[in-house]
């Protein structure tokens, strides 16, 4: 994969704009289970500035800072939501049935912990896995026929 070769301004803006999207992304992860968002357009955002990073840096160089294995993730968040769903089970209550309380946190005072959250961070985690899998995927597929047609 060609790098271009005046690609400063692209790189320095991705840094910050990655950060940003970031923290939106988490943003909606956080508040969807009382407002519009949640894990699914979360993740897709988390999923955007990834994919924001491996446009300015390229495969390879992201790879080394970020090793990932997005694979595992779809895992994890497969595993999360899965168990979110089965903890409802152990109550005697139908699946996917949630519950909220509100707790006093040492730094947050008093918060609203709900387990859709953890639904929503399963969805969250899984939405990320499986586009960044498919995305990776093509690349890496393209970098591959592109290397072979060069040798």
């Amino acid at each position: 994969m060609n790098t271009r070769s005046n690609d400063v301004i692209l790189k320095t803006t991705t840094n910050t704009i990655v950060f940003v999207i970031l923290a939106f992304s988490v943003n909606m992860l956080l508040s969807g289970h009382n407002a519009p968002g949640g894990g699914f357009i979360g993740g897709l955002m988390g999923a955007g500035a990834f994919l924001l990073l491996y446009l300015s840096y390229g495969l390879k160089p992201v790879h080394r800072i970020l090793p990932i294995n997005f694979t595992y993730m779809i895992a994890a968040g497969l595993l999360i939501a899965l168990l979110t769903g089965a903890g409802s089970f152990v109550l005697g209550v139908p699946f996917l049935s949630h519950t909220f309380g509100y707790f006093h946190l040492p730094l947050l005072g008093k918060t609203e912990l709900a387990t859709a959250m953890l639904f929503d961070l399963g969805v969250y985690f899984t939405v990320i896995g499986v586009t960044m899998t498919i995305i990776l995927t093509i690349a890496e597929d393209k970098l591959e026929k592109a290397e072979e047609k060069g040798n």
